[in-house]
């Protein structure tokens, strides 16, 4: 599973194997850790250098303390930063908008018909991928005027789902 992590100004990406290694920003790296105690205490060892970290999660990052210097972290999964981005990103406020798929995969459900007045944060298509069913969500308020799919097709990243405006 890939995550983007932001440590203050700088991003990494963080892709952890099915065998337990890690590559950071695309290079190797050698990775132990352990928890010390049920609080946040944790004994990590990177490129066999040891460090300890305690970790506390807060509101949408977690702070880790390490050698007497703290860090705000920001932890997001390819996956949802994916999506994030297809609904985040820069949306007119008029107009006609494609919603595209932000990843290959499976329609399941298509909550809206043509016509259907729908507003932001709406449900407007249920997409599986990699075994997880995501809401792609209307990025604003509009009318969907056109369906590009049928329940149970497959998609591809970047492919029309439907169209608002």
């Amino acid at each position: 599973m890939k995550y983007v992590t932001a440590v203050g100004e700088k991003s990494f990406t963080i892709d952890i194997n099915e065998a337990g290694s890690i590559n950071v920003n695309g290079q190797p790296r050698a990775l132990d850790f352990q928890s010390i105690d049920n609080g946040g205490l944790y004994s990590v060892l990177v490129d066999n250098k040891s460090f300890e970290a305690l970790v506390e999660q807060g509101e949408g990052e977690y702070r880790v303390l390490i050698a007497g210097t703290l860090y705000h972290v920001k932890v997001v999964d390819e996956r949802a930063k994916r999506l994030a981005e297809a609904g985040g990103a820069f949306t007119p406020t008029s107009g006609e908008l494609t919603i595209k798929s932000p990843m290959p995969g499976l329609i399941v459900a298509i909550p809206v018909k043509d016509g259907d007045v729908v507003k932001k944060g709406q449900v407007l298509i249920v997409l599986e991928s990699m075994k997880m069913e995501n809401e792609l969500k209307a990025p604003r308020d509009g009318t969907v005027t056109a369906i590009k799919v049928t329940p149970r097709q497959a998609v591809e990243q970047g492919q029309a789902l439907l169209t608002l405006a």
